[in-house]
């Protein structure tokens, strides 16, 4: 992709072309015009001057403004694809927020779409609900994962304060979601998922991730060291860019040496996903000990003392980072859940988007024709076609929700290029155009004998249908032309719209407009 300063170059190229040429090519046939008006009347010669000086003007003017929304829109899309190509964590709060705020605005402009069913409008619009929801009432999601028996459920009842969590001796006893506030802190909000592993673990282990998708802060809670599958779960979180903290619970297994090198271990296995001070060591449950008690008369009794549960580690470590980081990670998850929502909300509606964009093509193709056909004043047959096609591309822009910038305005200018030429009848450009339209217009009968303005604003149709339909996959795509540069996209698009029967379809589409 050109840099800025090469960008700015290929327009300027470009501006001094278009000029050159209108310089060159416009001057002999306006002072020829004049002369032949005025041999009729002085006031006819000065009334044909007054109409080229009058497209002079709407073509400056439109070539002034598409140059202003372009220096716009370059400045914000730069600003955009480097905000979106970072990792929330990497962007300031002001910086979060502006993307957030963008995000909710596309969101909302994905659900009033037109001509999408009132299922999907309904889910796009609950999605955006959910989390202005979750931003107004700031408040964190804590969501446990671990294996099977891990004691996932037990250690968030432990914080919890109650038996909130389902609990049992038996695998795989969390069947589905579930979730209750943390008396540590009136903002911290715990969830529970399924166990992982053992039965059913790959799909567990899906939906794992899909859960986490709303998770603030993610708990690993583990047994041991990390397993394969507790490990490939790490690594997807962290590609999510979620913060992690892993507990390894059921400490009461352990001895205190044992504890601090398994808790080193895990650490050495996560490194690079989690920080080691995000590692510590709990239990859940109470646990009995024995004890010998030495009776009044000396003798020993062999006894039991039941020690409650530990989770003093982790309830200070998830009070420190709610108290230091709360917000900023409240913020980064509603980012990444927004910029979700956006992808997801523009695939399901692409149909409806499609459907919009072609309207549009349609209606600016024949108005184009109509300007170009009915108006034989240079400039200002010019001037209007020009104006019709650009904005098009303007309005195709706006309904794939993509800002027309520098480099797209080059790649437009290009493609604008031949739509002047074959206004304007250059013999470089236009037989191409009209020479096909010619043929095929002799072999269908009853409209053969249809030539002059008819025929070329037939061509300057085909011409803005091609252009269309070029922008309109080049911003369905995201101005990433799939099959590669949008030169080739055009050439593409060109023998579409080019073939026999395509033509055929145009030409007695024109010729019914031509009759209504």
């Amino acid at each position: 992709m050109p840099n800025r300063s090469t960008t700015y170059r290929f327009l300027l190229l470009g501006l001094v072309a278009v000029a050159a040429y209108f310089a060159i090519t416009l001057p002999p046939t306006v002072i020829g015009q004049y002369a032949a008006a005025s041999e009729h009347s002085r006031l006819v010669g000065y009334a044909y001057l007054a109409v080229v000086v009058l497209g002079t003007v709407v073509l400056v003017g439109v070539m002034l403004w598409v140059m202003w929304k372009v220096w716009q829109n370059t400045r914000t899309k730069e600003r955009q694809v480097e905000r979106r190509s970072k990792d929330p964590s990497k962007l300031s709060a002001r910086e979060r927020r502006a993307e957030l705020t963008e995000n909710i605005a596309a969101g909302r402009d994905y659900a009033a779409t037109g001509g999408i069913s009132d299922a999907v409008r309904g889910e796009i619009e609950r999605a955006v609900a959910e989390m202005e929801s979750k931003h107004e009432a700031e408040r964190l999601e804590v969501v446990a994962f671990g294996a099977i028996s891990s004691g996932k459920s037990s250690l968030l009842n432990a914080l919890a304060g109650r038996d909130a969590f389902r609990t049992g001796v038996v695998g795989g006893t969390t069947s589905a979601q579930s979730q209750v506030e943390w008396p540590g802190s009136d903002r911290v909000v715990l969830v529970d998922t399924p166990g992982l592993g053992e039965v059913s673990g790959e799909i567990r282990g899906r939906d794992a991730a899909d859960a986490a998708k709303n998770a603030d802060l993610v708990l690993m809670v583990v047994d041991g060291p990390l397993r394969d599958y507790e490990h490939e779960l790490l690594e997807t979180l962290a590609e999510m860019g979620k913060r992690i903290l892993i507990c390894l619970n059921k400490a009461d297994w352990f001895t205190s040496g044992e504890r601090a090198e398994l808790c080193k271990q895990i650490a050495e296995q996560a490194r690079g996903l989690v920080s080691p001070e995000d590692v510590v060591s709990v239990r859940s449950r109470p646990v009995e000990r024995p004890i010998k008690r030495v009776l009044p008369d000396g003798t020993e009794e062999n006894g039991t003392v039941t020690e409650p549960p530990d989770i003093s580690p982790l309830a200070d470590r998830l009070v420190q980072i709610v108290t230091k980081e709360g917000d900023s990670l409240l913020l980064a998850n509603l980012l990444m859940q927004s910029r979700g929502i956006v992808d997801d909300a523009k695939e399901r509606v692409l149909t409806a988007l499609d459907d919009q964009a072609r309207k549009v093509i349609d209606r600016y193709m024949w108005a184009a024709a109509g300007v170009t056909g009915a108006n034989p004043v240079p400039l200002l047959d010019v001037a209007g076609g020009t104006a019709v096609t650009v904005k098009m591309v303007m309005d195709l822009a706006g309904i794939y929700k993509q800002k027309i910038d520098s480099e797209t305005i080059v790649e437009m200018l290009s493609q604008m290029t031949k739509s002047l030429i074959a206004m304007l009848g250059a013999s470089a450009a236009a037989p191409a155009v009209v020479g096909a339209i010619g043929t095929t217009l002799k072999s269908l009968p009853g409209v053969g004998t249809i030539a002059g303005g008819l025929l070329v604003g037939l061509a300057q149709a085909l011409v803005t249908r091609w252009i269309g339909r070029v922008f309109m996959k080049y911003f369905k795509s995201e101005m990433k032309p799939t099959s590669g540069s949008i030169a080739e996209l055009a050439r593409e698009e060109w023998s579409l719209v080019t073939r026999p029967e395509e033509l055929k379809k145009l030409i007695v589409k024109g010729k019914q407009k031509l009759e209504e």
